[in-house]
């Protein structure tokens, strides 16, 4: 009998060393920084108000800099969507308290983004007083674009 209790402690241990040695991942709480959606880090500049499409597109990337007072961006838009899109955005701009600077006088500019595609959009600021914007995104409807 001590020989199955020995060999029965044996296997034990060895499945506690087993477990133990397991590549687990930590719990967490929240979210950590590789689950992140891409594109979350320039949310608050990306306007969509279709629900679906805001899931397929986001900004992956924004550069800034200013050009005689000017304001002057270079903003990558990406798309998750596995087909093409007929999208069309606007540049909405923002002085310092909040304010828009000559809204609605933007034109709505043409854009096609394929598959997983990701493009450079550039804007510049209409005033010297501008620091802050907007890029709102809208998808125009097939029955616009089909000859």
């Amino acid at each position: 009998m001590n020989n199955k209790y020995l060999v029965m402690l044996v296997l034990i241990i060895t499945s506690f060393f087993i477990t133990a040695c397991k590549n687990v991942p930590p719990v967490t709480s929240g979210i950590g920084s590789s689950q992140i959606t891409p594109g979350q880090k320039y949310n608050e500049h990306l306007q969509i108000d279709n629900k679906q499409l805001a899931e397929q597109l986001y900004i992956s990337d924004i550069k800034s800099r200013t050009h005689n007072d000017f304001l002057q961006l270079n903003l990558t838009l990406t798309s998750r969507y596995k087909k093409s899109l007929q999208l069309q955005y606007q540049f909405q701009w923002f002085d310092k308290d909040g304010f828009a600077i000559e809204a609605g006088k933007s034109p709505w500019q043409a854009l096609e983004l394929h598959g997983m595609q990701t493009a450079t959009v550039a804007g510049l600021a209409p005033s010297t007083k501008v620091s802050t914007f907007s890029l709102y995104v809208r998808e125009v409807p097939e029955k616009f674009f089909k000859f």
